[in-house]
């Protein structure tokens, strides 16, 4: 079966820190799509150009990284450094949900450390999440199909988070990673190669990798894996698909 891993994002370049799960899971002949929410025009990176030119280089760069990757790539118009939490925008980002219609969902979630805890980032993995629901129900996506398939999701991985880890070995996609981070730092500076490579190794060490990257698994297995993707749920509390038998327990009260 191929999969389908939706990774939902507020800025351009925020991907290079899943760039080796992204790149393992092409390699497997799944399809990546990355939705940006926002398309970058805060940046400082081009000097004092307009907001407008800024968002058409930043667009640019977005396909340039796309082909890096070998994934498609999407935008939402929201705005950069204001990206909120409202019910527009959440049936926004299910709508594009219920047209891809993805089996994973990896996004932003709750962190506390410098980088990772800008708003933009908590408010988008809030819509992400939230959008699977909504996504589901008729009413909130029209015209577009409610989806109501199992989505598993991932989250980018707090240095305080609790929620089980779940690590992908990406050693084999170094050259790919490197190939991306060297593209942004061409282009806007970031994207050094020693700190990615610390940061690489730095997240494989507690599992014994090389190189990894790591997510929260919020409904699957924990653990090591080779892709996100195919990815078993961890219990029966999983929402049923309409239309599905319903087993339930033999020691349910009466």
């Amino acid at each position: 079966m191929t999969e389908t891993l939706l990774v939902v994002l507020a800025h351009l370049d925020d991907e290079l820190g899943a760039a080796g799960t992204i790149l393992a899971q092409r390699a497997r002949g799944d399809r990546v799509v990355i939705l940006y929410l926002t398309r970058g025009e805060s940046t400082e990176a081009f000097g004092p150009l307009p907001a407008a030119d800024v968002a058409a280089r930043r667009m640019d760069m977005a396909a340039q990284a796309a082909s890096i990757l070998g994934v498609e790539h999407r935008f939402l118009d929201f705005p950069d450094g204001a990206v909120t939490v409202t019910p527009e925008n959440t049936q926004a980002v299910a709508r594009v949900l219920s047209d891809i219609q993805p089996t994973g969902l990896l996004t932003w979630g709750e962190a506390w450390v410098k980088g990772m805890r800008h708003p933009d980032h908590r408010a988008t993995g809030r819509l992400a999440v939230d959008a699977l629901t909504v996504a589901r129900i008729a009413k909130l996506v029209a015209p577009a199909t409610p989806y109501r398939g199992f989505c598993p999701v991932f989250t980018f991985r707090g240095v305080h988070s609790a929620l089980p880890p779940v690590a992908v070995d990406v050693e084999a996609y170094r050259d790919g990673i490197f190939e991306l981070a060297d593209y942004y730092r061409r282009e806007i500076g970031f994207g050094d190669r020693e700190w990615l490579s610390t940061r690489l190794r730095t997240a494989g060490e507690p599992h014994g990798l090389p190189h990894a990257e790591v997510f929260d698994a919020w409904e699957t297995r924990a653990g090591i894996v080779d892709t996100l993707l195919p990815a078993a749920e961890t219990g029966s509390h999983a929402h049923p698909t309409r239309g599905a038998p319903v087993d339930l327990p033999d020691d349910l009260p009466s």
